[in-house]
């Protein structure tokens, strides 16, 4: 039978407020970031089909996101390291316009091809991604729902990798998912569904 696996991006940061490059580098919550993280878990709880599992990416922002709704639910987190955000290498901690133009050109152009110098390959994270998924999907193959809490680029370039779409295009087809909104899949083995897209929670 096929899991299904809620995905939350966390809730938002200091960083992400103004549009900094996160990825490995621990930033915490904003005000509003905690507010989103108490809404999810009343969102989640209100469901006719809550949760009956929490994973999360081992960064701080994703589990203080994760941590209402385990709470809420009567869960305890489950931490996996493979959930963990992309490293940005030379972007990491700025945002594009502190970037030499060319690089950023060439970033947009083909994200993964032209990844940021130092950076993490884009295709080792998505196959991490979408390891972390399927064994998550594979502990809980009873169609029943998962939360899975972790991060916009790493979300992003699984996502492709699941349902067959080039990783090149991750930021053309998913432009970003929203802090705390839902996307739900349905993992059947090597088979994924896109069953909802950036819900907001609430």
């Amino acid at each position: 039978m096929a899991a299904r696996l809620l995905l939350v991006r966390h809730g938002e940061t200091e960083w992400h407020a103004e549009n900094r490059y996160a990825g490995s580098s621990e930033v915490g919550l904003t005000a509003r970031g905690l507010r989103q993280a108490d809404r999810l878990a009343e969102f989640l709880a209100s469901e006719d089909e809550p949760p009956v599992a929490v994973y999360c990416s081992p960064q701080e922002r994703a589990r203080r996101t994760a941590e209402p709704s385990a709470r809420t639910l009567g869960l305890r987190i489950e931490i996996v390291a493979q959930l963990r955000e992309v490293h940005f290498g030379a972007a990491e901690g700025r945002v594009l316009a502190e970037l030499p133009p060319e690089m950023v050109a060439a970033f947009r152009a083909d994200p993964v091809g032209a990844a940021f110098p130092d950076a993490e390959p884009p295709a080792l994270a998505a196959e991490r991604g979408m390891r972390a998924l399927r064994e998550i999907a594979a502990a809980h193959a009873d169609a029943r729902r998962v939360l899975v809490v972790a991060h916009n680029t790493l979300l992003r370039l699984t996502l492709c990798a699941l349902v067959g779409i080039p990783l090149r295009n991750y930021r053309a087809v998913f432009p970003r998912l929203d802090n705390t909104a839902v996307t739900e899949i349905e993992v059947d083995g090597e088979r994924t569904a896109l069953r909802l897209l950036n819900r907001p929670a609430g």
